[in-house]
């Protein structure tokens, strides 16, 4: 599973931010890194995957 989250991150940043920790803030902050450029919200996102963080520790 943690392969597809990163597959996601790479191409819809957003759908792998919420799927790894839900509709938290991390999510929002997602969307509006993706909408600034894209790449801030794959970094953003890869990040929430590698570091496994989760809706309880974000």
């Amino acid at each position: 599973m943690k392969v597809v989250k990163i597959v996601l991150s790479i191409f819809l940043p957003p759908v792998a931010a919420f799927m790894q920790v839900g509709l938290s803030t991390h999510f929002w902050i997602n969307i509006v890194l993706t909408l600034l450029g894209g790449i801030p919200g794959v970094v953003h996102a890869l990040w929430l995957v590698l570091a496994d963080r989760t809706a309880a520790s974000a």
